[in-house]
C-alpha cells in the first residue's frame, strides 16, 4: 500500500470512526439530557400544581380561621378555584378533580368538571388516583398520563395566617396543552444543544487528528520500507556469498507464501513466513568461508560448524523485536518431520507449521535451479526426490498440497536470475505487509 493510499484509507477510516463516536455520543448524551429533562419536565408540572394549590390556599384562608366553617362554604371555595383555573388555564392548567380534607383526614367538599375532556376516563382512574391528604409533609405529587393529558395526583396542605395546617386540598391538576408544550420544548432545544455541541466538537477535532494521523501514516509507511529493505538486502547479502545471487531468496520466499496460501496457513502469519523465508539462512554470516565455500562434500567437523548457522541466525533475529518472529523459520528450517533434522531433532507437528513450509520450498529450490558447485535437476527428478523424503523430511499433507502447485510455481518463477520471483516477491510484500498498514485505520 503506497503512502497516498494508506492516507486516503486512514481519512475514511477516521471519518466512519469519528463519526461513529460522535453519533454515539450524541445519543448517550441525548438520552441523559432526555432523562434529566423529562425529570425536570415533571419538577416543573408538579410545582404548577402546587401553585394551584397554593392559590386555593389564599383563597380558603378566612375559611381556616373559623372553626364553624360549613360543608358549603368549602364547596363554594372550591368552585371559585375552578372558575379561576378556568380563567388563567393557559398559563399552566387547573384542577378538574378536587377534594377538600380537614386536618384529620374528613372530606369537607369535593368537586370535578363534567365539561373537561377526558373527564370520564379520569373519574375511571381516580381509584387509582390517591388525593388524600399524606401523613406527613406539606406537599405530595405524582405525575400521571391519560391519551394526550398530562395530570398531577396531588395534595396540599392548607394553612391558616399562624401557619398551622389546618386542612388539605388533594385533586387531580390538568396541565395545560400550552404549558406542556413550552416545558416540553424546552426539552427539545436542550437535545438539540447537546448533539450540535458533540458534532460541532468533532468537526474541530477532525482536522487536528486526521494530521497527526496522517503524520503516522507517512512515519509507519517509511519505518515499514526500511524495515523490508532492511531483511531483503541482509538476505540478499548471505545469498550472494553463498551462492553469488539473490535469486534463490527471491525465489524460496513466493513458494513458500503460495505453499502457505494453498495450505490454508491464516493471512496474520505469512509476514513471520515471508521474514523467515529471506532471512532463513542468514546464521552463515557467521559461518567461515572455508567450510560456507567450499565445493565438495563436507567433513563431519565442517558439517558440525555448518549446523551452527540456525544458532547464529537466531541469535541474530532475537536481537531485533521485529525480526523474532522469523525465528520459527531460521531455527527449524532444518528440522525433519521424522526427527532426523537439527538442530532440536523435533518431531511431526513439534515443528513449527512456517518451517515444515519453508523446509518443502528451500530443498524444491535448492533441488531445481543451479548452484556454483552444482546443476539444476530437471523438474520430473525434482519431485521425484522431494516425493522420496515424504513422511521422513517433509510432512505428508504439506507435500501433496506442493506437488499440486510445483509445476507451475517453477514455470512461473524458476528463471535463472530470479526477476519473476523478485517482481512476486514485491507483490507479495504488498499485501502482507504495506496493506497490513490499513490496520492503522481498520485494527479494532
Amino acid at each position: 500500500m503506497t503512502e497516498g493510499k494508506l492516507k486516503r484509507a486512514v481519512r475514511r477510516t477516521l471519518v466512519l470512526r469519528l463519526g461513529g463516536v460522535a453519533l454515539a455520543l450524541c445519543a448517550v448524551f441525548a438520552a441523559v439530557a432526555w432523562m434529566n429533562g423529562n425529570a425536570r419536565l415533571e419538577e416543573a408540572v408538579s410545582e404548577l400544581a402546587r401553585l394551584e394549590g397554593a392559590r386555593f390556599n389564599r383563597i380558603a384562608l378566612p375559611l381556616l380561621t373559623d372553626s364553624d366553617t360549613s360543608p358549603a362554604s368549602w364547596q363554594r371555595a372550591l368552585e371559585a378555584l375552578a372558575r379561576q383555573g378556568a380563567a388563567t388555564e393557559l398559563t399552566g392548567g387547573r384542577f378538574v378533580l378536587a377534594k377538600v380534607f380537614d386536618a384529620s383526614g374528613r372530606e369537607l367538599a369535593a368537586l370535578d368538571d363534567p365539561g373537561f375532556p377526558g373527564i370520564d376516563e379520569l373519574r375511571a382512574a381516580a381509584a387509582n388516583l390517591d388525593f388524600a391528604p399524606p401523613a406527613s409533609a406539606d406537599y405530595r405529587a405524582v405525575t400521571r398520563r391519560l391519551g394526550d393529558q398530562t395530570y398531577v395526583a396531588t395534595a396540599v396542605a392548607l394553612r391558616d395566617a399562624d401557619k398551622t395546617i389546618r386542612g388539605w386540598v388533594g385533586g387531580a391538576f390538568a396541565v395545560s396543552p400550552q404549558a406542556m408544550a413550552k416545558l416540553s420544548g424546552n426539552i427539545g432545544r436542550t437535545l438539540l444543544y447537546v448533539i450540535a455541541i458533540v458534532l460541532a466538537t468533532s468537526l474541530a477535532l477532525y482536522p487536528v487528528i486526521s494530521t497527526l494521523v496522517n503524520r503516522l501514516a507517512t512515519a509507519s509507511v517509511e519505518l515499514l520500507d526500511a524495515n523490508l529493505e532492511t531483511i531483503q538486502v541482509l538476505g540478499s547479502a548471505i545469498a550472494k556469498r553463498d551462492s553469488d545471487t539473490d535469486a534463490h531468496n527471491y525465489r524460496v520466499a513466493v513458494y513458500a507464501v503460495r505453499l502457505g496460501e494453498a495450505a490454508g496457513l491464516p493471512e496474520e502469519d505469512m509476514p513471520a513466513l515471508i521474514k523467515g523465508a529471506l532471512l532463513h539462512d542468514v546464521g552463515k554470516l557467521g559461518i567461515r568461508d572455508h567450510v560456507l565455500l567450499k565445493p565438495g562434500k563436507l567433513t563431519e567437523d565442517e558439517f558440525e560448524t555448518m549446523k551452527g548457522h540456525v544458532e547464529h541466525g537466531l541469535d541474530i533475529t532475537s536481537r531485533a523485536r521485529w525480526l523474532s518472529d522469523a525465528g520459527d523459520v531460521v531455527g527449524s528450517h532444518h528440522e525433519k518431520f521424522d526427527g532426523a533434522g537439527y538442530p532440536a531433532g523435533l518431531v511431526g507437528e513439534d515443528i513449527p507449521i512456517g518451517a515444515r513450509i519453508f523446509a518443502i520450498a528451500d530443498v524444491f529450490d535448492a533441488l531445481s535451479s543451479e548452484r556454483p558447485y552444482k546443476q539444476p535437476l530437471p523438474l520430473q527428478q525434482t519431485l521425484a526426490t522431494l516425493s522420496r523424503g515424504r513422511g521422513s523430511h517433509f510432512e505428508p499433507a504439506l507435500l501433496d498440497c506442493f506437488n499440486g502447485i510445483a509445476v507451475d510455481l517453477y514455470e512461473a518463477y524458476g528463471d535463472a536470475d530470479g526477476e519473476a520471483a523478485r517482481r512476486e516477491l514485491n507483490r507479495l510484500l504488498d499485501r502482507y505487509f504495506r496493506s497490513s498498514l490499513a490496520g492503522l485505520a481498520d485494527r479494532r
